[in-house]
């Protein structure tokens, strides 16, 4: 078995650490090769000290031997992760044995940890270097804009802290994407750092202070009830078109983020801040999604219509491919399909964070169908 990094019947294999992997994971291990020596299982020809090794070892007695201390708030790629996630689980397990020595965990278990990010500049887009500090006493991640600065230009709680990898959106290998709240609204931050390890740590040490302040705001909860609030990805994202509420205005086109149950749509996918969100309830409160448009709908320059049908009104999106739109449908459905759970009824009325009550474990952290500027929902 593969622990989910690899795609299933790898046909690769590490001699020198007794594994086997797929073909992706075989590239970053050739980068190692004072620790993995790689072959093909099917092309290369094999000595036999060599299978005698792979049998006697394998991947359940690696994972016995070099996962033996990962902590419980560091993330676990899967093969659908990004290239940086993948190459620095393989380096941190294999030739750093971070998770062998404890001691070696400090950089992310800490709880501290200050440094500088490239961030980028919300109105000029130009990516700048800022001084962060997190701080799991405070609850906080803070960034300066100057390194003398005595006031932090954001104060970010980790109580509604997110980070995700977005290298393709944000043009660069190592981009991480922070959405906290502020004044009640989603603000997105872009960062990046030109060493691998050094943004993955700060990944990890967010995690860690997310980790910590949950266990302490829930302390019945098990580790496996809180693990997947830490950080989440996003169901789905990319461009689809839009009209407004009274659906007589044309379809304008936007960047649309599906955050569990949040819908999200931006004027640009780099944007500080949203136009506006839908919340999407489930079945039973409500909601269904719907293939096509009404026939009545104009304005749209898409032909592949999607319509959301919630207890107050319709949203009518329109996306440019049939694939595209297929992809849309079943993110959405997943959530319709799921039951809602007490809290998320909470943050359907309007928004949730703004009383600092913690949101239990299995909620989103925020929720609301209101757009950030105004009181009118999905908003152009």
């Amino acid at each position: 078995s593969t622990s989910g990094l690899c795609l299933p019947d790898p046909d690769w294999a590490s001699y020198t650490l007794g594994v086997f992997i797929c073909l992706s994971c075989s590239g970053i291990h050739r980068n190692i090769p004072q620790v993995s020596k790689v072959k093909s299982v099917r092309l290369d020809a094999w000595e036999e000290a060599q299978v005698e090794f792979m049998a006697s070892h394998g991947n359940d007695a690696a994972r016995d031997t070099y996962e033996s201390k990962v902590p419980p708030f560091y993330y676990r790629p899967t093969f659908s992760d990004c290239q940086l996630l993948r190459e620095q689980w393989i380096r941190a397990k294999y030739e750093r044995q971070e998770f062998t020595h404890p001691d070696k965990q400090e950089p992310y278990s800490a709880g501290y940890r200050e440094g500088f990010l490239w961030k980028r500049g919300r109105d000029n887009g130009q990516f700048l270097s800022r001084k962060f500090v997190l701080t799991e006493r405070e609850g906080s991640l803070k960034y300066f804009n100057r390194n003398d600065a005595k006031e932090p230009k954001a104060v970010m709680k980790i109580e509604h802290l997110n980070a995700t990898f977005q290298p393709a959106k944000i043009g660069h290998p190592h981009g991480l994407q922070v959405t906290y709240l502020k004044d009640n609204s989603t603000r997105n931050i872009f960062v990046y750092h030109e060493d691998g390890k050094e943004i993955v740590d700060w990944f990890n040490a967010l995690r860690a202070a997310r980790f910590h302040y949950l266990q302490v705001a829930f302390p019945g909860a098990s580790d496996a009830d809180l693990v997947p609030k830490l950080s989440r990805n996003y169901l789905k994202e990319g461009y689809m078109e839009k009209t407004g509420p009274k659906q007589t205005e044309g379809f304008r086109k936007r960047w649309f983020t599906m955050d569990d149950r949040r819908l999200m749509y931006f004027k640009d996918p780099l944007d500080a801040f949203a136009r506006g969100e839908v919340f999407i309830g489930s079945r039973e409160s409500g909601y269904t999604v719907l293939d096509g448009l009404p026939p009545s709908t104009q304005g749209h320059h898409w032909p592949h219509g999607i319509t959301i049908v919630t207890p107050e009104r319709r949203f009518l999106l329109a996306c440019e491919t049939e694939t595209e739109q297929r992809a849309w449908v079943e993110a959405f459905r997943k959530v319709v399909d799921r039951p809602m759970l007490p809290q998320e009824y909470a943050g359907e009325c309007g928004r949730g964070g703004g009383g600092g009550n913690p949101t239990p474990p299995g909620g989103c952290d925020i929720a609301g169908r209101l757009s950030p500027s105004s009181g009118s929902p999905l908003q152009a």
